[in-house]
């Protein structure tokens, strides 16, 4: 498989350097300076509208709100890649491949209030909630369904099945690790676990994550934060090594400018997912008066995802000399490192940390993969056998190894981020009088609403009319 490996790596390799790097970063600038630097200006009103409750329709029935949407995104966003991810870029890429993350992220994050701000406005009504994404914006507002149905199909097979494999493959070799656990035995309870959540809905799925993800982010910042403060007196020089790296002035790294930028490319995008189409699947089922406030609240996630819980990755594995050892480049690294810094106890807790990530990783990836199934084609027998494949994926991913798999991972996620960045760009002239809308509202002091008719040539739009507005009301007003 050696010579399948090469070409995979080969495409990775132009992608990346080439082609993704040029329209990430391009896209990403285009809306920076399009919204004003919005990703940034408007940081305080995304912590406001993180607090808001969602809505409440006629029968009583209460919606998804802004922070539980955020918290499914979260959950895809925060796993492996903050830890295992993380540490694999400053291994092959050196420290400076954080700072790449860092622009990426901040950069990326005009790119993820488009794509979900786009994702509220074309969401459709699924039940008594709400369904969208990529594939719905492209289908709708573009006219393309042939286009929504690649992106669904790329989605599908990189969340659902790729990149779950990769995620349980993380937590059984920490777990052998750390505990000796047979890794067979783990992906076995693994992938029940998986099983009785996944079969349950997206309920299941909301009410897991929000208890989920908040906690193992403070956690592991917590941890951080206490390798930060025993190291302090080193961290000035550990973050300046982070600035000379990336652009080659520290002599030790001097060579590896390319693969620093490469590296925090590839794990950046990999981790905070800003602009690649993930996230909106999820901000689209969030029941919120107007389609930005959801654009804002994913925009936040994307920097609490690089800047907080990657950097504190960063700084666990930059604070020890074990990423110079060079025999380890994944989560044993990060392992190592902590196990340098704070004793044996902390190599046992990153790896109960891991499960904690990874797994909600894995439950944020499944409705990824199924709400774009249901884009797809509504059936029952469809869902049925992705269901099973899921928890199949999860299984096989927790004895292989998957170095193919990372590499496949990584080139669908490409591909992912192409397709989406294209449709998102097409759609600006949707996105732009979307925002505007809201921000002649809110400077007028109103909590704003938005109606389709106050957006020409919108396409089709399913929600956002007088009846959508008249069927919910805001919880406690």
């Amino acid at each position: 498989m050696n010579w399948l490996d090469g070409i995979i790596n080969n495409i990775n390799t132009f992608f990346y350097s080439k082609v993704l790097i040029i329209v990430l970063i391009g896209v990403g600038l285009f809306f920076t300076f399009k919204t004003r630097f919005a990703q940034f200006r408007l940081i305080p009103e995304m912590f406001r509208l993180l607090t808001e409750k969602a809505t409440i329709d006629r029968s009583g029935k209460k919606g998804i709100s802004s922070f539980q949407a955020f918290t499914v995104s979260a959950a895809s966003r925060i796993g492996t890649g903050n830890i295992a991810g993380v540490a694999t870029a400053i291994a092959l890429g050196g420290p400076g491949a954080v700072f790449w993350m860092w622009m990426i992220a901040l950069i990326g994050g005009a790119s993820s209030l488009i794509e979900s701000t786009l994702a509220q406005v074309y969401k459709v009504k699924d039940g008594k909630m709400y369904r969208g994404g990529p594939a719905y914006y492209m289908e709708k507002g573009l006219k393309k369904r042939w286009m929504g149905i690649l992106f669904a199909v790329v989605i599908i097979f990189t969340y659902g099945f790729v990149f779950n494999a990769v995620q349980a493959n993380t937590i059984t070799i920490a777990f052998e690790e750390s505990f000796g656990f047979n890794r067979l035995v783990v992906g076995i309870i693994l992938s029940v676990i998986t099983g009785i959540i996944v079969f349950g809905g997206l309920k299941r799925i909301v009410g897991v994550t929000q208890i989920l993800v908040p906690v193992m982010a403070i956690m592991y910042i917590a941890i951080a934060l206490v390798v930060v403060i025993l190291n302090i007196t080193e961290l000035p020089g550990v973050i300046a090594l982070i600035f000379k790296s990336a652009f080659g002035f520290e002599e030790a790294f001097a060579g590896m400018i390319g693969a620093a930028i490469m590296n925090g490319i590839k794990r950046g995008l990999f981790s905070n997912e800003a602009g690649i189409g993930s996230a909106p699947n999820a901000a689209a089922t969030a029941s919120v008066s107007h389609p930005v406030k959801q654009g804002l609240i994913q925009t936040l996630g994307v920097f609490i995802d690089t800047l907080l819980v990657c950097t504190a990755t960063a700084a666990i594995v930059l604070l020890s000399d074990a990423y110079l050892q060079g025999n380890a480049a994944s989560v044993n690294l990060t392992q190592l490192s902590l196990v340098d810094n704070l004793g044996s106890w902390s190599g046992i807790a990153l790896a109960i940390g891991v499960f904690m990530f990874a797994y909600s990783t894995v439950i944020g990836n499944y409705y990824y993969g199924e709400t774009n199934i249901g884009f797809i084609k509504e059936s029952k027998t469809g869902l049925l056998v992705f269901r099973i494949f899921v928890v199949a994926f999860v299984l096989f991913g927790s004895v292989a190894k998957v170095q193919l798999v990372w590499d496949l991972a990584d080139l669908f996620m490409a591909i992912m981020a192409l397709i989406n960045l294209v449709a998102i760009l097409l759609l600006w002239k949707v996105a732009k009088p979307v925002i505007q809308d809201y921000m002649n509202q809110r400077k007028q002091g109103k909590d704003p609403v938005f109606y389709k008719k106050n957006v020409p040539n919108i396409g089709d739009v399913e929600c956002w009319d007088e009846e959508h507005h008249a069927e919910e009301k805001v919880s406690g007003s």
